[in-house]
């Protein structure tokens, strides 16, 4: 009987909460799952944070290399034909973007002014929405100085770490590309503002 006393003695002793916390804390099994734990979440989320910025910037180039080739279209004179609208336009514009922007959500602005400081890059935006119906396409004739832009409202998802690329409305960044020259003096006919 002494012996079954000391042996119940000695599990109490084992149970006490300061002895169970210093066995639990000897061992190791589960330690790294444990500490993985802790750090996915934040690692995770500065991940696609650091993809979302990269793609937002390569989305942006993107635009930028398609104003800048499709302008070439009414630089040189290829786009002042009567047959040629806007649409014939946004048509070669989306051609170069690659399927990376859904080409129904892209606003193309074309305008011709009288002089470089005259030119005004504000986008076509109503009440927070891009609006298709304040853009235009007047391209000039030769000489005439030209503003091409490109608007698209790029969605943004990861919005943690204080990662707020959104700049439009609420989850979306409003992309601009603008591609503003004087149409060289090609053969053909065409106005100019004064």
């Amino acid at each position: 009987m002494l012996i079954a006393m000391r042996r119940i003695a000695t599990g109490f002793r084992r149970l006490t909460p300061v002895r169970a916390a210093r066995r639990f804390a000897r061992h190791e099994e589960g330690a790294t799952a444990v500490e993985f734990g802790m750090v996915a979440l934040p690692f995770l989320a500065l991940t696609f944070a650091i993809l979302e910025t990269a793609l937002v910037f390569f989305a942006d180039q993107t635009l930028e290399a398609a104003v800048s080739d499709s302008a070439r279209l009414i630089l040189t004179g290829q786009a002042q034909t009567a047959s040629y609208s806007q649409a014939d336009f946004k048509t070669q514009v989306c051609n170069r973007l690659y399927g990376m922007f859904d080409c129904t959500k892209l606003v193309v602005d074309v305008k011709n002014y009288s002089d470089f400081s005259s030119v005004n890059a504000t986008p076509p935006v109503t009440s927070g929405k891009l609006d298709s119906s304040k853009s235009g396409f007047v391209p000039g004739g030769p000489s005439c100085i030209e503003a091409v832009s490109l608007y698209y409202a790029w969605p943004i998802y990861v919005t943690l770490l204080g990662n707020h690329l959104d700049n439009f409305s609420a989850g979306y960044r409003l992309l601009v590309a603008t591609a503003v020259f004087r149409n060289e003096p090609y053969g053909g006919s065409g106005s100019c503002p004064t």
